[in-house]
């Protein structure tokens, strides 16, 4: 298994930026493509954005494109999701996740392993 541990949330202004990291360790971080997703209050889980293992390839929300960006560093172990033009609306707990197949993360929204999450809370 792979080990999960998401950083950067925080509370910001509409409008602001935000960068979440997630360091990977356990299993070579390169084995696995990574995803992040959020769940806010009263809401289902929901798919923000996937990176696969070379990092060439990224899904994203329709709810998250064209602000936020996902990236990973292997020789970091860490996959990132900068997120900009932040909205009330993008208020949740973030949770970072892996899985040998992208399209598990992508199209069935599961993942092999998950972080503890880290809340973004975006103010009006």
């Amino acid at each position: 298994q792979v080990q999960l541990v998401e950083s950067g949330g925080g509370l910001v202004q509409a409008g602001g930026s935000l960068r979440l990291s997630c360091v990977a360790s356990g299993r070579p971080f390169s084995s696995y493509a990574m995803g992040w997703f959020r769940q806010a209050p009263g809401k289902e889980r929901e798919f923000v954005a996937a990176i696969s293992w070379s990092g060439g390839t990224t899904y994203y929300a329709e709810s998250v494109k064209g602000r936020f960006t996902i990236s990973r560093d292997n020789a970091k172990n860490t996959v990132y999701l900068q997120m900009n033009s932040l909205r009330p609306e993008d208020t949740a707990v973030y949770y970072c996740a892996a899985d040998p197949r992208i399209a598990a993360i992508v199209n069935v929204g599961r993942a092999t392993s998950w972080g503890q999450g880290t809340q973004v809370t975006v103010s009006s």
